[in-house]
């Protein structure tokens, strides 16, 4: 499975925009905030692997 690595662009209700930070790409990947820690703002950095996020440094 490969690491992903998302900044958090924008919250919106139930739903967070995600920037890939690993790999240039100009559209927000949409997540139901569910599926994110619950610590999450925006500007939080969060790597996806195994099909879970977690928040990093």
């Amino acid at each position: 499975m490969e690491t992903r690595f998302y900044e958090v662009a924008r919250i919106d209700g139930d739903y967070a925009y995600l920037k890939r930070t690993d790999k240039t790409e100009d559209e927000l990947f949409i997540v139901a905030r569910a599926l994110l820690p619950e610590a999450i703002d925006e500007g939080t950095k969060l790597k996806y692997e195994w099909l879970q996020y977690e928040i990093i440094d």
